[in-house]
Order: structure tokens, then sequence, then C-alpha cells
């Protein structure tokens, strides 16, 4: 038998796996993610390895096959677990070994370290005067200051002593060597939290917060561990209710990882956390600098902080002893990795915990499709929050027929009602959020006069505009000419949506001069401080409006915020998606959570050519349950995720009649092997963008109720791939249960 290991992982001249024979001693003791000890290159220097494979078979010599020394199990840690979860991944998600463990332990250069030095006396003060006088009566001006500082002060930063009383470092190593003082260095851990702890004030729970509390710590006082779903309206504390847990656990000397779906919600959620935990918490987020970023892997390592926030990538923190992993708002698409493996948090998390003995709590307002599925099938446990905290009420939510707008002369951006609401708020000196949604808006196609969008007759998603005038179905590449007048109503006002945030911030200021906007979006946020200068700028009250897409409308807590304006409400329902129901609703019932989440009441104004979809209708009663019965019926019936499982694979090359080919024959070989299994298979089709950098692009989808049926068809296919040199001039990559097109 033999072994493949990782020698190590974060130097890029060993960033690849080396095969070694197993001895007959060591034989069915190995396990993926053990650490153990190899002899190395020519001089057969001893190396710490992981175990990422095994083999039967070699197919290098094996004379020269060098044989694994012993197992380190002494030595196991929070690396060797991170390595046998990139083992997990890799299976489950497909990719290659190395590129899993880029994942879970990011390939870096070791920086350099912060320090900082001090100069410490050694001497008593009466030897030091005696010194002194000395330095004095010889001249030694240098030495002297030096000497009349350190009696002064028994320990001076060295910078001072270099720069202020400017003195050699040789003078200093001098006085070292002459046992006068010592050179202290510390190394100092970069640290991205710059703010000074405050004061928590006392909280005080719902009935159903301590309830959802008190069941999680009743499992875990019994070694029970299990994934929790926290389903809690917008404002029902949900984030009171994960600090008290991670309490518990910290209390237990564990850690715990809290996963935020992107950098724009740190700022708020980190503080919260500061406030109640201080220096033991630390974030993880691609804003960071590399030291940064560096150090805070390192402090993980050293047991310097207990709790770890950011977005995806801080899953992998090589704590030593997770005991709870927190994934807030785990509906939000961001948790799905779009590079290889395509792995998603919420999985990946649970299987962590898996391995770690560790609880998973997944908390949402309107959580994805999904994870109320396995609440019902008994996979995850239920917590609910049904009640804003200090009894608030949720918003008014009107519903504004856009169409209706239109008949009346109204061809603003703003409806009558919203314009109103909006004059009114000024005047009040209260705040507004105006969100524009514009997920899924390019290649988006409706019309203004009646709400009718064109849509595939095969798989019941929207059409996508192309050039060349023709609308295609992502999913099984139907094609269509592009139509000028709406074949409902035979209007000619059926196009694109083009309005940006920079439209509309023109146009606010245009019909509110008096206002104090601003504007987040992508062009606004790229510095590293980006999202939290003007999250803090809204959240003091420096202005009166905010406009923004997605990014305004997640987890953020505004108490004077008493109005929500939701534009286009449309845009997002007509994707090119199966899952563009489940996605509007989620957005517009966070949107309309951001209002009256203080003392006064809020109201919500969506803005729709559609007001009759069963998305927006549930929305704006924000009523979860009736929505998930009614999406459910629909993914059944096309047979979509969570009813069945859907895996794409993805290919792309430059050659497109090569691809072509390579699709073609991918094709019948899935059918082949997935007859027995009775898999469907759909496509290959032209994903979204069918052509990027010369690189043209092929898909192909695979559906089956079991998802392990999917892995072995995977692996049957990785196979086909792998010993089909046709295919090496082609990219191929899976998904399973994608969350959006390609």
């Amino acid at each position: 038998m033999y072994a493949q290991v990782i020698i190590d992982i974060t130097h890029e001249k060993l960033d690849r796996v080396f095969t070694y024979c197993i001895p007959s001693e060591l034989e069915g003791m190995l396990q993926i993610g053990m650490e153990v000890l190899v002899p190395f290159g020519a001089s057969n220097k001893e190396r710490h390895a992981y175990v990422v494979g095994f083999s039967d078979t070699c197919d290098f010599d094996t004379a020269k096959i060098k044989t694994i020394q012993k197992i380190l199990e002494e030595r196991v840690g929070a690396e060797a677990k991170l390595v046998a979860l990139a083992a997990w991944m890799k299976e489950h998600y497909g990719g290659t070994m190395i590129q899993a463990l880029k994942t879970v332990i990011p390939v870096k250069k070791k920086e350099k370290p912060k320090q900082k030095k001090y100069v410490r006396r050694l001497v008593s003060e009466a030897a030091g005067r005696e010194r002194l006088a000395f330095f004095e009566k010889k001249s030694q001006k240098a030495r002297a200051r030096l000497m009349e500082a350190l009696l002064e002060d028994e320990e001076i930063s060295y910078d001072l002593v270099t720069k202020k009383l400017n003195v050699s470092p040789n003078a200093v190593k001098t006085l070292e060597e002459q046992g006068i003082l010592r050179v202290v260095t510390e190394h100092i851990y970069r640290n991205p939290l710059k703010q000074q702890r405050e004061e928590t004030k006392e909280f005080v729970h719902t009935q159903a917060q301590r309830e959802a509390i008190e069941r999680f710590a009743k499992d875990y006082a019994r070694g029970i561990h299990k994934t929790y779903l926290l389903h809690g309206v917008t404002g029902s504390g949900k984030t009171e209710v994960y600090m008290e847990m991670i309490a518990k656990v910290l209390k237990r000397g564990e850690q715990a990882i809290v996963l935020i779906p992107e950098i724009a919600l740190t700022y708020q959620t980190v503080m919260r956390f500061y406030r109640r935990f201080g220096d033991r918490v630390s974030i993880m987020h691609s804003r960071l600098s590399s030291g940064e970023r560096y150090d805070q892997m390192e402090r993980a390592k050293c047991g310097d902080i207990d709790i770890m926030i950011g977005p995806r990538s801080a899953l992998f923190t090589p704590f030593a002893n997770v005991g709870l992993i927190v994934i807030d708002e785990e509906h939000e698409q961001t948790y799905k990795s779009e590079q290889v493996p395509r792995f998603h948090a919420r999985e990946t998390a649970i299987q962590r915990a898996r391995m770690e003995g560790a609880s998973v709590v997944l908390g949402s307002a309107t959580p994805s499709m999904e994870a109320y599925y396995r609440c019902e099938h008994g996979e995850y446990e239920l917590l609910k929050l049904q009640e804003r905290v200090k009894a608030r009420e949720l918003p008014s939510v009107y519903t504004i027929d856009m169409r209706q707008e239109l008949k009346e002369g109204n061809k603003s951006v703003f409806s009558a009602k919203l314009h109103e609401l909006m004059e009114e708020r000024l005047a009040k000196r209260e705040q507004i959020m105006l969100f524009l949604n514009r997920r899924g808006y390019s290649g988006f196609v409706s019309c203004r006069s009646c709400g009718y969008v064109p849509k595939c007759p095969h798989c019941d998603v929207a059409l996508s505009m192309h050039r060349g005038g023709k609308m295609v179905c992502h999913y099984c590449g139907y094609e269509a000419e592009a139509v000028i007048a709406c074949p409902s109503c035979g209007s000619r006002h059926i196009s694109g949506f083009r309005a940006g945030t920079q439209q509309i911030e023109a146009l606010v200021q245009k019909e509110f001069p008096e206002a104090k906007v601003l504007r987040m979006d992508m062009d606004t946020t790229g510095g590293k401080d980006g999202h939290e200068k003007i999250l803090s700028a809204f959240a003091g009250e420096e202005a009166d409006i905010l406009i923004g897409t997605q990014m305004i409308v997640k987890g953020h807590d505004f108490p004077n915020v008493t109005l929500v304006g939701i534009l286009a409400a449309d845009l997002s329902l007509y994707t090119d998606d199966f899952r563009s129901g489940e996605r509007t609703f989620q957005l517009l019932t966070q949107a309309a959570g951001r209002a009256g989440r203080g003392k006064k009441k809020g109201e919500v104004v969506i803005q729709t050519y559609n007001p009759e979809h069963y998305s927006i209708l549930h929305a704006a009663k924000q009523d979860y349950e009736s929505f998930y019965a009614e999406e459910m019926q629909y993914r059944s019936l096309m047979g979509y995720p969570p009813a069945e499982h859907l895996m794409a694979a993805l290919m792309s090359g430059e050659d497109e009649v090569h691809l072509e080919k390579a699709a073609h024959y991918l094709k019948e070989y899935a059918f082949r092997i997935a007859r027995s299994s009775e898999a469907g298979i759909v496509g290959p089709a032209s994903p979204y963008v069918g052509k990027v950098n010369d690189i043209f692009r092929r898909i192909l989808y695979i559906r089956h109720a079991r998802y392990d049926i999917l892995i072995e068809i995977k692996d049957r296919l990785e196979e086909y791939i792998e010993m089909n040199k046709g295919y090496q001039s082609i990219r191929i990559q899976f998904d399973f249960d994608p969350m959006g097109s390609f």
C-alpha cells in the first residue's frame, strides 16, 4: 500500500502530493489527515507531512519510493483536522486534493513579524549611578545619556534610545555585553480591531430567546451536537442568542467561529461581539493586509483568541478545539464558493463540526429552502423567534403596482406613495433606505405595461437577452427571437432595466435637494474601510438617505430608519435561475426588515410590475411558511433542489468545435453510467456568458434525488476524463446544487 502525503502546503515549491510506501507495521493504522514523519529530499531530512490519500498502485519506480517512518500521534492538531476536511471537500465537490488543500490551508509566505523592542536596566540604581559618573568622566556622552534615561525609567523603548536619545545600536550592544542592560524583543500581533472595549448593557431576553438558548445549553451539556436552524423574524435578536450560546462554549474552553455573508456586515457585527467578549475576538476577510491575515491565523493557533468572525474563509480558522460554528444569514448566496472546489460553507461547516464534535447554528429570517427542508425531515432542529425584541411591531408594507403608475402618467422611478412618504420622513428628520434590486438585471426583459416576462417553455425560468437579438435558456439551450412588442398586451414598453445606483442618487438629489444622501455600492466601497465609513456615517445620522444594492439590506440595524423603499422588486424574480422566487422573497423580506428597528414604527414600499406573484405577496406579509409551501410545490414539480439534487459540469476550452465534441462525448458517457440510477440529464447548453477572454463555455446538468448517486457519477466522469487525452485541453469543473447561473 502507498500513501499520498503533502509535505508543506504553505511553501510554493512543495505544493504538491508525494507518494510514500506504508510499512507493514503501520498498515490499517493511517487515516486521512494524520501527521506522519517522512524522509525527504536528497539528504533524507526528516519532515512532517499529512496523509491526503491512499493507493495500492504506484506510477513511479517502486525501488525509489521512500517509506513513512512513523505516525506523530502526539502532534494531531488543527492542521491535521483541516487536511481531513479538505479530503472530504475534494470527494463531495470535485477538483484536486491540492485545490482543496489550498482552500482550507491557503498557500502563504510567512510575513515578517511585527516586533517591539525595549531596553531594560539590569544593574541596581546605585551601580547605575556609578556607571553614569564613569561615562561622564570619560566624555562618553551617548552612553551617559542612555544611562541617565535608564535611571529615570528602568525600561524604555528601543526606538526612543536610537532616535530621540541618538544612541547608536553599537553603543547599546556594548552596554548589553557589559551586563548593564538587556535588549528585549516582544512579538506583537497585528490586530485589525482597533476599537476600545465598551461596557455591555444588561440585555433582557424574550421568552423565545431564552427557550432557544436553553435548548442549545441542555444538548451541549449532555455532549449532544446538532445542527440548529434559528428562524427569527427580522429584528428578533438572533445575534443576542448567538452570543449566549458562544459564552457557554467558551466557558468549556472551546472556540467558536461566526460566519457572516460579506464584508459589509463586519463592522456592526464585530462591534457587538467585541463589546461582549473583548480582545478574544478577531476578524478575517479579504480587505485585511497579508500581515494582518497571517497574524490572525497565528493568534488562533496559539490560543490568543477564542472567536473568529468573517465571511466564508473564516470557516478554516485553525482552532484546536472548535465547539460551535454559527452561520448568520445562512441563506446568502455568498456562502457558495465560485472557485474549485465549489463548496458550500453550510455543508462544509456541518462536516467540520461532525469531525470535531461541535455544534452548528444556522440563523436567518428567510432560511434557505434546503435548511428548512432538512428541518422538516428531522436532520436539523428548528428554533423559532417569532416576535421582535421589546415587542416592536413589524413594519407596515405597501405594494405598489408600477403598471398602474404608468397608466396614470407617472414615469418616474418613484411611485406617488414612496415620494409622499419620503417627504414626510425628511420633514420628521427620520432616515430612509432605498434598495435597488439589481440582482440579475443584466439580460432581464419585462413589459412595463403588463409585467409579462418571456420564459423557457421547458424549464420555467426566464429567458436571457443575448447580443444578436436572441433570448436564450441557460438550462436546456432553448432559443427564441427577441421581442419588440409585448406578446401579452402589445405594448412597446418591453425592454431591459437600465437604472443603477448612481442614476437613483441623481434623481433623489433632484427631487429632494435638501436631503443628505449616501450611496453604497462597489464604486463607493473600494477601499479597505469603505463599508465601515459609509455605515458608521449613516449610523451616526450624518445622512438622511442611504441608497444601495443587496449589501445595504443584510443584517444592518439603524434605529432611526423608519422608511424603506424597494425599487424594481421584479429584477431578481425573473433571472435565468430556478431559485429566482426564493431570492426575491429573501431580498424583499430582508429589505423590509431594516425599517422600524428602533422605537418608531416602520413603513416599507415595494414597487413591482407583478404584485400578484406569490414571492412578493408573501414577502409583503413577512410570511415565510406560506412562501416555503408554495415554492416547494414548484421545486417538487420541476425536480429542483431540495426536492432533488442537481450537479453541473462546466466545461471550457479555446477551440469551440473541440469543446462541442468533448461535451457531446461526456454527455453520452453520462447517459451510459446514469441509466441504471435513473438520473436525468439536461444539456449541454451555453451558460449566460458563452465566451470569456476567447474561452468558450458549455454546461451539462445531471439531476437525481440522492446526493451520493451524483457523487458516484462525478467520480466515474472524473475517471473517464482522466483516461481520455482529448480532455487535456478542456477545463471541467463540477458544482453541486448550484446557487445561480454560470
